[in-house]
């Protein structure tokens, strides 16, 4: 018979998370990548006679195993080819400094400040960073086989590599990532139209918000480089403004309360498939005849999309782009270079990551650490924020590099230098890719063998670098957890409730603009898209930020559970308000000036006790309206989210 655990041996929840793995798919050719990219070079060192050669470059293209995330061909050149440029400028600066005692120290410090601030621009600034420290710490703790430039050379040549891999079907396939984005777009809110009336919608709701953010953050980009001359790029925006309609049906039909008929999804379906191939005839779409309000705001939505869809040409002029043109790149990068050099943000990550790298080069300089630099390298991994949680990196560090290290002592004990490390690298590499996705301890338990044997290639120390490496690893981590996470009270006690305060403030603002005061009449539609588009948008990084903190442990992460009825209150809030617009649309009263007021005013109510608050307080939820008002669901979801508040 089967026994439960006592209650003191169940593991806590916050641990639960971290440990849980991410549901992710395998992305196939970027495995098939990191197994020739990391592979060949490898290969062509034991040929040539010159291994540690190789094993530079193949440390190089892992660097870009890690960066080849992108969809896109052109984010694809972003994403490795600019961190690889960082990365070669850090082994330089490593390696000039290289036995150099103290001085080794304080360069390497001054890098991770650099690291650290120009980190917070963006994902790409992100990676670049990373890159820029890892490499100085490798040459300023490791020797450099050949002349100073050789290194930086074969390095940056291993990730190019990776890069050349990535862009080989560019030729036959360049718009294809972008088409393929739209259309996953519509099937996304085609599972969104499938969900309405039903317990899924919250989840598909936010499946949609990601798929428009990232089919958006796609075609824009490479559209800002096209200066709007593309036929291709301008149907695909076209395209996806013309699925916000239909999104923007969803919450009303949802709140309906009634599923919808099975022909509308299938028809969202249909345009995906024509999005998808380039069709564009005739779409007939089978849909049953309207009889409500909401019932005609998606029949007329899905028409339009159709409409749009099966269009060849589209004017690109008065052309709405729903998220805004990026600016130009040497506007993007002004602002960046200004925030790197003048918020206050940017310093302090900046000012964390050189503390624990500082920390870390001054210990191994004064106590006698094999592997010293292993241990510089654990926290410029761990002590990433915007990568997650620098606790549950911390302790996803320990784990996996442990799970990793069974693996490298297999290989190390049982598998002889030299050309066996070829087969050994082909069937190690490709985990680097399909584990990443499923969490962080996953990915450190694929790294830590491929570099152990890299490692080996150039020292030939075999099963002696397994305890250094744990050791230098659980040194890294202690340093991040003390100096990087427990003495910087931002990191456990900031107030979870700060950017949802934000949020409500700027939901307060949306329903004002979606139905007017008595001051001001409500914006125009593009405004109006762009506005919810930009609420959804934040709401989505709040999420993420909130599941990041329930992965912390108490108090960080029982008072972000406390809080996150609230991030799903606030969407619902959002639905409410697009839903009652789209009554009015089709047919509805429009709602008093007064009673738009009234719900603007709670809302900013309860934004301001969230700003003053660290715990959940009592609110006034008894908030009335007239009777059949198109406004009233609203008013029910403010109430709801007020009553959150309250302490139960």
């Amino acid at each position: 018979m089967s026994r439960e655990f006592p209650v003191g041996l169940t593991p806590p929840d916050w641990l639960v998370r971290n440990l849980r793995a991410q549901q992710a798919p395998v992305n196939r050719p970027a495995v098939a990548r990191a197994a020739l990219a990391m592979t060949v070079p490898l290969a062509i060192g034991l040929a040539t006679g010159h291994t540690a050669y190789g094993a530079l470059a193949s440390m190089g293209a892992l660097s870009g195993v890690i960066g080849d995330t992108a969809d896109a061909y052109r984010m694809r050149i972003l994403n490795i080819a600019i961190p690889q440029l960082f990365g070669a400028v850090g082994v330089t600066v490593g390696s000039a400094v290289y036995g150099h005692g103290w001085v080794a120290v304080w360069a390497v410090t001054g890098i991770a400040l650099i690291s650290g601030m120009i980190s917070t621009i963006g994902a790409v600034a992100s990676v670049s960073g990373l890159l820029l420290l890892l490499n100085s710490v490798v040459g300023a703790g490791l020797a450099m086989p050949g002349d100073w430039w050789l290194a930086p050379l074969l390095m940056t040549g291993g990730g190019l590599l990776v890069l050349t891999l990535a862009l080989l079907a560019w030729p036959l396939r360049s718009g294809v990532p972008e088409r393929t984005a739209v259309a996953d777009t519509y099937r996304a809110v085609a599972e969104l139209m499938a969900a309405c009336g039903r317990d899924e919608y919250d989840a598909a709701r936010h499946a949609v918000t990601q798929s428009l953010n990232q089919s958006y953050d796609l075609v824009l980009a490479r559209r800002a480089r096209h200066h709007g001359r593309s036929p291709e790029l301008t149907r695909l925006l076209a395209q996806l403004n013309a699925i916000t309609p239909v999104v923007e049906a969803a919450p009303a039909a949802h709140l309906s309360g009634r599923p919808l008929p099975d022909e509308v999804p299938a028809a969202v379906r249909h345009l995906a498939e024509a999005i998808e191939t380039g069709y564009t005839g005739p779409i007939g779409l089978k849909v049953p005849v309207p009889v409500t309000e909401t019932a005609r705001a998606v029949d007329h939505a899905l028409r339009h999309a159709a409409e749009v869809v099966a269009s060849p040409d589209v004017d690109p002029r008065g052309l709405d782009d729903r998220l805004g043109r990026p600016a130009s790149l040497g506007s993007r990068a002004a602002l960046a270079a200004r925030d790197v050099a003048l918020t206050a943000a940017s310093w302090r990550y900046g000012l964390r990551l050189a503390l624990c790298i500082g920390l870390a080069q001054a210990l191994v300089s004064i106590v006698s650490v094999p592997r010293s630099y292993w241990v510089a390298l654990t926290i410029t991994f761990v002590l990433k924020p915007d990568f997650g949680s620098v606790f549950s990196r911390a302790l996803l560090r320990a784990l996996g590099t442990v799970a990793g290290l069974v693996v490298a002592a297999a290989v190390l004990s049982q598998v002889p230098r030299g050309w066996w490390d070829v087969p050994v690298m082909l069937l190690l590499a490709p985990l680097i890719p399909a584990l990443t996705p499923r969490g962080y301890g996953y990915q450190t338990a694929a790294i830590t063998p491929v570099i152990l044997l890299l490692s080996d290639v150039l020292n030939h120390q075999g099963t002696a670098l397994l305890l250094p490496r744990l050791l230098d690893s659980l040194i890294g981590c202690a340093i991040a957890l003390v100096a990087g996470y427990l003495l910087w009270p931002e990191s456990w006690h900031t107030r979870v409730g700060d950017r949802l305060a934000d949020a409500v403030a700027d939901t307060a603002r949306y329903v004002e603009y979606a139905f007017g005061t008595p001051d001001a009449a409500p914006v125009d539609p593009p405004a109006r898209a762009r506005m919810r588009r930009r609420l959804y948008r934040d709401l989505s990084v709040i999420r993420t930020e909130f599941q990041r903190a329930l992965t912390e442990p108490p108090p960080t992460g029982r008072r972000a559970a406390a809080w996150w009825p609230l991030v799903v209150a606030v969407e619902r809030i959002v639905d409410a308000t697009t839903a009652a617009r789209v009554r009015v649309k089709h047919g509805a009263p429009p709602p008093s000036h007064a009673e738009v007021a009234q719900v603007a005013l709670q809302l900013r109510e309860l934004a301001d006790g969230l700003r003053e608050v660290d715990t959940l307080y009592e609110v006034r939820t008894d908030l009335t309206g007239p009777s059949g008002s198109v406004l009233e669901p609203l008013r029910q979801e403010v109430a709801a989210a007020r009553a959150i508040t309250s302490p139960h």
